[in-house]
């Protein structure tokens, strides 16, 4: 009788299997949930900061320690106009993006920068999670860490192409000097490309570095290349930079082999509005269309993005794209000045990818923390990403919707539903019940206000200013119309709660003009926080009283869509005594004429499988 072999099973199908597992029951390994309610905060940092309850359930970190990018304290905090110089401090050091997300052979990767030996900027590597569904993650060994001279000062961000032959490569900037930040441009393949996780990688020697700071650029001004496109014979990608003077650009660099670069003599757009990061550039469907592109393919109309530096927030224009010329121009002539944002909160160096498994385009953002240093220290934790964001063009065709991708809802729970055409009386509240997690939820909600006729008159000197307008108009100032929506993560006594909210006002000519805000200046009572008010109009037409939100509630944020996605706000908080069973959530009118929840429903969300936290 013949022996039984013994089945191995390869290391990737063994993680296909957990995560297999994970999306089914969702079970997770031992968090470091267990070890941190054990462990005693330093003196100076309160006890509520460190609860394992605000570390978030169901968005994208790290078991531990911190998501990070780029290793410079920026001059630019001088001019951010936050209230406590720690924070400027803090912000200013604090950027990050998710690097290279791509879909390769059956599983998205997401590569982000990190450090492996504690909760602050250091020792950064690019560090690798695996999933199949972009909401359950694997971690893998760090996939990128300084080891050729081209980057032997740190790797800082990059993107991923995949070549004509499937074949994906990792572009990226390297430091090269140890006086200053000098930057360069850094090539790397897999090691092995039959292997569907990626887990190794190799820089060849011949081309590195692909691109250096020569002709006049700014060498330490001279980072975050793009995902690369084909036309015309050859692959394009952009590097963003900055003139003297403050002119913020991309300059364009192209190859036919992807080995060998050459700058192009002009930059495929600039404005003066100081250095442009990370930026991104990507073709979309037509007006209206879901189905994203490949960044090769042509599009009916593209985008280009890019992080300022100077204010640490993600701007982007709609336009066209001239090949021939390798030249971009946008559909508004000002907007340059007054361009749209991706997220109007705490949502900078985002990264978009397109996924052929889906036809769609994916974006990918990084929100920092708004406690303080120590308080990171003495969590052991800092940074996460945002929820994937499916993006398209909207019918107008002069903007971009954002929703949430639909694998968020395979980790709902069961239904909790108010009765469609509940009146909120004005000054009125009620508590939505019935919620098992209410501190980490999915809610959906359609409101209808009776009137328009009391909307207050908007004043023009905040229409380049919607943060500032609604940190006068904030959610307990009572108005005309609105504000009206949810107190999430709020105590029974209500001393703590985040607003989420519209508010209606009229312009000179008697249009509506809807503001979008989200108030977290009652969100704690731990002293040290940063609290800013966020906001964002929302162009849609509410002359049916018609408007609708989504919240995303994690324990430590709030991501809000509005109006289908036309205008979102992520932000950061912290609840001392909204924790946990504690927390509730509320819809509340502060206006002056009735609102009806014409619809609302909640979820209580699982927790996925994040990276074996």
């Amino acid at each position: 009788m013949g022996t039984r072999q013994r089945r191995v099973l390869a290391p990737w199908a063994v993680l296909l299997l957990a995560l297999q597992l994970a999306g089914a029951s969702h079970v997770v390994h031992r968090s470091l949930e267990a070890a941190a309610a054990d462990a005693a905060p330093p003196p100076s940092v309160p006890a509520s900061i460190v609860s394992p309850l605000l570390r978030t359930g169901y968005h994208f970190q790290p078991p531990r320690n911190w998501i990070n990018d780029k290793s410079k304290l920026h001059p630019a905090v001088s001019v951010l106009s936050f209230d406590n110089s720690r924070q400027r401090q803090r912000l200013a050091a604090n950027q990050a993006k998710p690097c290279a997300p791509m879909y390769y052979k059956g599983w998205y990767h997401l590569f982000y920068q990190y450090n492996p030996n504690g909760a602050v900027w250091g020792n950064i590597v690019w560090a690798h999670s695996v999933s199949r569904d972009l909401i359950n993650w694997i971690a893998l060994d760090p996939a990128i860490s300084p080891s050729i001279p081209s980057d032997q000062y740190g790797c800082w961000s990059g993107s991923a192409t995949l070549l004509h032959d499937g074949t994906p490569a990792i572009t990226y900037t390297g430091i090269s000097r140890p006086d200053i930040n000098y930057q360069v441009q850094v090539l790397a393949f897999p090691k092995n490309a039959s292997d569907p996780l990626l887990r190794e990688w190799v820089k060849p020697a011949a081309y590195n570095p692909i691109a250096t700071p020569a002709g006049g650029i700014n060498a330490t001004q001279f980072r975050d290349p793009t995902t690369a496109w084909f036309a015309g014979g050859h692959w394009r990608m952009l590097v963003g930079s900055v003139r003297d003077g403050g002119r913020g650009l991309a300059y364009v660099y192209r190859s036919r082999d992807f080995k060998r670069w050459t700058r192009a003599k002009h930059p495929i757009h600039s404005a003066m509005t100081g250095m442009w990061e990370c930026p991104d550039f990507f073709p979309v469907s037509g007006a209206g269309l879901r189905a994203g592109l490949d960044t090769s393919e042509r599009g009916a109309k593209y985008v280009l993005k890019s992080s300022l530096d100077l204010t640490r927030y993600d701007y982007y224009t709609v336009g066209s794209y001239d090949e021939g010329k390798d030249r971009y121009f946008p559909d508004d002539p000002a907007g340059d000045y007054k361009r749209r944002r991706y997220d109007y909160g705490n949502f900078y160096a985002s990264k978009t990818f397109y996924d052929p498994a889906k036809r769609r385009r994916v974006l990918l953002g990084w929100a920092n923390e708004s406690d303080s240093v120590p308080d990171d220290k003495a969590k052991g934790w800092a940074g996460i990403h945002a929820i994937p964001r499916k993006i398209w063009l909207d019918p107008s065709g002069k903007q971009l919707l954002q929703w949430p991708i639909e694998e968020v809802e395979r980790l709902r729970g069961k239904p909790v539903t108010v009765p469609a055409g509940k009146v909120v009386k004005p000054g009125d509240h009620f508590e939505v019940t019935g919620l098992a997690t209410p501190y980490q939820a999915d809610v959906e909600v359609s409101f209808e206000v009776s009137s328009l006729d009391k909307a207050e008159a908007f004043d023009p000197a905040y229409e380049d200013d919607a943060q500032k307008l609604c940190g006068v108009k904030g959610a307990d100032v009572k108005g005309g119309v609105g504000p009206f929506g949810l107190w999430v993560l709020a105590s029974a006594d209500l001393q703590e709660k985040t607003a989420v909210f519209f508010r209606v006002f009229k312009d000179g000519y008697g249009k509506p003009k809807v503001l979008m805000c989200t108030d977290p200046t009652k969100s704690s009572l731990s002293p040290d926080l940063y609290k800013p008010t966020f906001a964002g109009f929302v162009d849609t037409d509410i002359s049916s009283g018609k408007i609708s939100l989504r919240s995303l509630i994690d324990r430590s944020v709030v991501e809000s869509f509005g109006a289908g996605g036309k205008t979102c706000i992520l932000s950061r908080v912290y609840p001392s005594i909204a924790i946990g069973k504690d927390a509730h959530l509320y819809v509340f009118n502060n206006g002056e004429v009735d609102v009806k929840v014409s619809q609302l429903t909640s979820w209580d969300m699982k927790k996925p499988l994040m990276n074996g936290a």
